[in-house]
């Protein structure tokens, strides 16, 4: 069973914040696709023009064009809006870059990876690497002395670093190249400067640089050894995360940017601990005493319900107003901020779900309790594996669980499985679908961003109670085992959400994939607490098996495999016993053909048998006998011990290991059946 951790290519769940994969392939299809084909080119060619004033507003006019309209957005990038762009970044008039900035800045949320990764081939970290410098004079020049510039001149230095941060934020999450170019820019001093000056600075600004320190220290060690080398920068992180200072309204919107602001600087504490002494985090059980109870209130304080209706009534109010393009001015003072009332409402409600799915994430990352793998030690060129003999010894009594082995929980000691199931309740609830949570049949949602950020939550949560039901496995509990009405309660809640998906996915609904594939790890977890509990239902058991046969990926079938031998160990459900073990046999190989589903799965598959059929005495024992299953399973053993021997130990070492282990363990249990002589 898999834990689910934060990984660099997937630190957002949908990078595309507003997603075109629902449109055709080709700049044709997405030109007949598009409202506003005819004002593309006119904009492209006034990016060119003499004409500074033309210049800024045609940056000004891509963001307004590209925004919720992913056709549109592709047909700009088909006509080097990207290079262009980049290109008025080192305009000679200051308002024409600052909207070139921001233009940006929408393309690298909106468009996600692919974008970013073009920004970055085009060379956009050289005018970002020159701005860095003269944003740090500017800020402290502001801090220092306020009144020697005019308040508008220092909210556009403001907004325009803003818009740097993000920029610089979304580029580390594109490539390992792109995130080892950033590093040589040191930007965790810039960074932490904004956090350190956070009372007398925009709190949008603040945050964005908070953003941008959180993505770079996810899994970076040069800027983890940065932050670590400062005692001051914890200092301030913990500052932050404990400050009081917000009061009436402001604590009942958690989503507020002061919340964003803890959040992300609690997920930077966890991203950089342990701290070294003198740091006043180095005594600090981040995940325990930070994290934990910070999060926990931010995640079960939202209603998704609610915040799908707000923002259909919102896209209702929108639609009736006029559009944005249409009031531009040349004649408008310089800033980045074109948007309506109703359109900043709905960032607001789209920034609150954000925080939200931010906290999931940084809580999978602490319920996450299993180490990282130890680096694999080298094999010599030419050196032998490990020969392959007959084990014949009894089967110990310690029967693997059926996890593999390279999953099996071990508990690392920062975060005890007793402060965990208080989760469980708020993220039962954030599992469940609402009316926005997916886009319709190959179309576009009324709102992309917030059915974005809508099936980022379901997934993120997903993920949260996967590492939660793991972490419940490797502690067992005998009064949580006991509880089988809250067994049977979750997990028919967690079917209730993927049953609201669906298994109806098209183009554009890759989300809900997504969900299935996390989901059943859940039911994995809960199945293996209350393993012999749960009652297998007919529909449920035909549904993971038909997901083990279309899937391709061999670690969805482990899933379904794992879920359904907690299900076949139900002592009274016999029927439905002999239907799972029919479905696992069929995995096996034969005397005369290898297994068609993978080693990790066969294997998974091998385990999951010996652990359903290792006690005779149950009712549904009589399906293993009257079946004859175990001349089924001597059929398999020269497939079994083929496909072990054909791991690459150097490469899948804990596999390899697990393969040995359950090839052995299968030829004693043939052993041991044989030997009942029943």
């Amino acid at each position: 069973m898999g834990k689910s951790q934060k990984k660099r290519s997937m630190r957002r769940h949908n990078p595309m914040r507003v997603p075109d994969s629902h449109l055709p392939k080709g700049l044709e299809s997405v030109a007949s696709a598009s409202p506003k084909n005819e004002a593309v080119l006119p904009i492209i060619q006034k990016l060119e023009n003499p004409d500074a004033s033309e210049r800024k507003w045609a940056c000004v006019a891509v963001s307004n064009l590209i925004q919720n309209d992913p056709s549109t957005r592709r047909l700009l990038q088909g006509k080097n809006v990207v290079g262009a762009l980049i290109t008025r970044l080192s305009d000679s008039e200051e308002e024409v870059w600052i909207e070139a900035a921001g233009a940006l800045r929408n393309l690298c949320i909106d468009g996600g990876y692919d974008i970013c990764a073009e920004m970055y081939n085009k060379n956009i970290l050289a005018p970002l690497k020159a701005f860095v410098p003269k944003i740090s004079s500017a800020l402290s020049q502001f801090l220092e002395s306020p009144k020697t510039a005019p308040e508008n001149a220092q909210k556009v230095v403001y907004e325009f670093t803003e818009n740097v941060n993000t920029i610089l934020w979304c580029l580390s999450e594109t490539s390992n190249k792109a995130l080892n170019a950033i590093n040589q820019i040191n930007l965790v001093p810039f960074l932490m400067s904004f956090l350190a000056a956070r009372a007398k600075l925009p709190i949008a600004t603040v945050t964005a640089a908070a953003q941008c320190l959180y993505v770079l220290t996810d899994d970076n060690q040069p800027a983890i050894d940065e932050l670590r080398s400062n005692a001051a920068y914890s200092t301030c992180l913990l500052e932050i995360v404990h400050d009081k200072g917000i009061t009436g309204k402001d604590k009942e919107v958690f989503g507020d940017r002061m919340t964003t602001l803890k959040v992300l600087s609690s997920g930077i504490l966890s991203n950089v601990s342990p701290f070294p002494p003198p740091s006043a985090a180095s005594g600090v059980d981040v995940g325990k005493e930070i994290v934990l109870p910070l999060l926990q209130p931010v995640v079960a304080a939202v209603s998704l319900t609610e915040s799908s209706a707000l923002a259909e009534s919102l896209v209702v109010k929108l639609a009736l107003e006029p559009p944005q393009i249409e009031k531009l001015s040349l004649k408008n003072a310089p800033k980045s901020d074109h948007r309506s009332n109703t359109e900043i409402e709905l960032d607001h409600l789209e920034n609150k779900l954000r925080t939200v799915q931010l906290a999931l994430e940084i809580l999978t990352g602490v319920c996450a309790t299993l180490p990282d793998p130890d680096p694999i030690p080298e094999v010599q060129e030419g050196e032998p594996d490990a020969e392959e003999e007959d084990n014949d010894s009894e089967i110990e009594e310690d029967m693997a669980d059926g996890m593999a082995l390279d999953d099996v929980p071990i508990t690392n000691g920062t975060t005890s499985t007793s402060h965990l199931p208080a989760l469980v309740e708020p993220l039962i609830t954030l599992v469940q679908p609402v009316r926005l949570s997916f886009p319709p049949t190959a179309g576009q949602s009324s709102h992309p961003p917030t059915t974005s950020v809508l099936s980022a939550i379901h997934v993120s949560a997903f993920e949260c109670l996967n590492n939660i039901f793991l972490s419940l496995s490797a502690s067992p509990s005998s009064g949580l085992a006991a509880a089988s009405a809250s067994g049977k309660k979750l997990w028919d809640s967690v079917w209730a959400a993927l049953g609201s998906v669906g298994t109806e996915i098209t183009r554009g609904q890759e989300r809900k994939q997504e969900m299935w594939e996390i989901g059943v790890g859940v039911l994995w977890g809960i199945g293996n607490i209350w393993k012999g509990i749960l009652v297998p239902n007919e529909d449920q058991v035909q549904l993971l098996i038909q997901l083990c046969n279309s899937s391709t990926d061999h670690a969805i079938r482990v899933k379904c495999i794992g879920t359904l031998e907690c299900l076949a160990q139900h002592p009274q459900s016999i029927d439905a016993n002999r239907v799972i073990a029919m479905h696992l046999l069929s995995i096996l190989p034969t005397s005369t053909a290898p297994s068609t589903y993978g080693t990790e799965p066969l294997i998974q598959t091998v385990s999951a048998l010996i652990d359903i059929y290792s006690d005779e005495n149950l009712p549904y024992d009589i399906n293993f006998r009257q079946g004859n299953f175990v001349q089924r399973l001597v059929d398999s053993v020269e497939g079994v011990r083929k496909a072990v021997r054909a791991i690459d130990r150097r490469k899948e070492r804990d596999l390899k290991l697990r393969g040995e282990e359950m090839r052995d363990n299968l030829i004693a249990f043939i052993k041991y059946r044989r030997a009942l002589k029943f």
